[in-house]
């Protein structure tokens, strides 16, 4: 089995048992945010996560063994054309540049860590409609002078 066989999988598995990501990635002891990631492909888990998701998913251990493995963070499109992934795309595309300019003025030459970093994505009620929370916490990295 590979990333790919994995991730259909689950897939077919949460949708059989009606399972929530918030309900499976309790069973893993992790955010939904990055329990999502490693069961689309882009993150793995480690034994002690996986298996008791797998367990829950009612999986065998072969989804554990490759939940486990590494992952090759690739994508094939260069724009992507699932409109909200896209949305997200024209925001970095459109306020890159600005949001890259306020962190070095804020923290100086560097960047945001990828690897020491966490994401949350919360529903706020509004009347007016339900708004898109997205936090992005990532360690500033300061380029070192050699």
């Amino acid at each position: 089995m590979n990333k790919t066989e994995m991730r259909d999988v689950i897939l077919e598995a949460k949708k059989a048992k009606g399972m929530t990501w918030e309900e499976i990635s309790e069973a893993a002891g992790l955010s939904p945010e990055y329990v999502v990631s490693a069961c689309l492909g882009m993150n793995h888990l480690d034994k002690e996560y996986a298996d008791p998701m797998v367990a829950a998913l009612g999986l065998d251990d072969s989804v554990s063994v490759v939940l486990q493995e590494f992952p090759n963070k690739k994508w094939d499109q260069l724009v992507p054309t699932d409109p909200l992934i896209y949305r997200l795309y024209e925001i970095v595309g459109v306020y890159g540049e600005t949001i890259k300019e306020i962190i070095h003025e804020k923290f100086g030459d560097g960047i945001m860590s990828a690897i020491d970093y966490s994401m949350d994505i919360d529903k706020e009620e509004n009347p007016a409609g339900d708004r898109v929370v997205i936090t992005l916490n990532g360690k500033f990295l300061k380029y070192k002078s050699w």
